[in-house]
């Protein structure tokens, strides 16, 4: 059986599918960092490089966390959808998907480039990042809309974003804490009812490369039609938890976060559901923000310290109900420092 993170089982697949020349050579190089899939960057002698990635049954992480490896398909597929909506260069090329082997390829995207999520976690924000990350997601979101009866069956089947988003990040959550289970069962539920447009599903900085200033987006294989306040909960979750753990950038990254939503929507324009998303945006950065300490996917950079503080802030912020995205933000800045002041108090 296939098993891309070994070398000579590659070199093998690639020359009994033609994809490698006899007396050709690669070189191979694992790339860590995904809990999903092996992932392999290949490079041909004298010919392109390719990232290949084959889908695991078993995730890498400490809790027992499961998922149908045919998921792949739905990253190529998306991918290949995602090509039509996003900004020129904002998606890698695709190469070739095998069913077999629940295998994919894409063009790598060339050196040197730097990952997101690393350079934020250094401090390093640049506003013209921030920029083009909110028109990237704000595209998919609008194109996507604009082309429901295309998109829409190809997509609405959501058996990975249930197994691989709503069961460990809110379902498994309020497992572990049950008194924010009426809030994560109805969130579920409002969740799975939203028909609105083409929902990228891990759109967060780990999932974002920086070539030559341009933002390079990548794993697609939760992306789903359903409710794309989820990308924003999502995605802010992300720039609110480094406020919480980097106390000298704090500032910076709550900027950051509503500078995000502002230039979202911004570019998603006029468009029928725009209304009432900042309140489910808001409810999902709180359930996302909760989930990223004691759901199945921890982040591995936060204290128990700051996991602790970040479970007491949802919490409270929950308990209002319906407050939009910006207000969370806000919000979730005050009780960071009203925290500190206690602790120093």
């Amino acid at each position: 059986m296939l098993d891309v993170e070994d070398h000579s089982s590659l070199n093998t697949y690639l020359h009994a599918s033609g994809r490698l020349r006899r007396g050709q050579t690669l070189q191979h190089q694992v790339l860590a960092g995904g809990v999903s899939n092996k992932t392999v960057l290949v490079t041909f002698e004298d010919g392109p490089q390719w990232v290949i990635k084959q889908a695991l049954a078993k995730l890498r992480v400490k809790v027992d966390w499961m998922s149908d490896p045919a998921r792949i398909h739905r990253e190529a597929a998306g991918m290949r959808a995602l090509l039509t909506l996003a900004p020129l260069g904002a998606i890698t090329g695709f190469v070739f998907e095998d069913f077999e082997n629940h295998v994919m390829a894409m063009e790598a995207v060339p050196q040197p480039h730097e990952n997101l999520k690393t350079l934020l976690m250094a401090g390093t924000i640049h506003a013209d990042w921030i920029r083009q990350l909110a028109a990237l997601l704000a595209s998919i979101h609008r194109k996507s809309t604009a082309r429901r009866d295309e998109l829409m069956p190809a997509f609405v089947d959501r058996t990975y974003f249930e197994s691989l988003r709503l069961e460990p990040y809110y379902t498994y959550s309020a497992t572990v804490d049950p008194g924010m289970m009426p809030f994560l069962h109805k969130l579920t539920d409002d969740t799975r009812r939203q028909q609105l447009s083409l929902v990228h599903g891990d759109f967060s900085p780990k999932n974002v490369l920086v070539f030559r200033g341009q933002l390079i987006l990548l794993d697609h294989e939760v992306i789903h039609w359903g409710d794309p306040a989820f990308d924003i909960g999502f995605c802010m979750a992300h720039f609110l938890s480094k406020a919480n753990h980097l106390r000298a950038s704090r500032a910076q990254f709550l900027s950051t976060a509503r500078s995000f939503w502002d230039q979202y929507l911004q570019n998603l324009g006029s468009i029928e559901w725009k209304a009432e998303l900042g309140e489910r945006a808001g409810r999902h950065t709180l359930a996302c923000l909760l989930a990223r300490v004691v759901g199945r996917s921890p982040l591995e950079y936060l204290t128990e310290r700051e996991r602790e503080t970040q479970k007491q802030a949802v919490h409270k912020l929950s308990a209002s109900g319906g407050d939009d995205v910006a207000l969370v933000i806000q919000r979730f800045g005050e009780f960071l420092e009203e925290s500190e002041q206690s602790c120093r108090e």
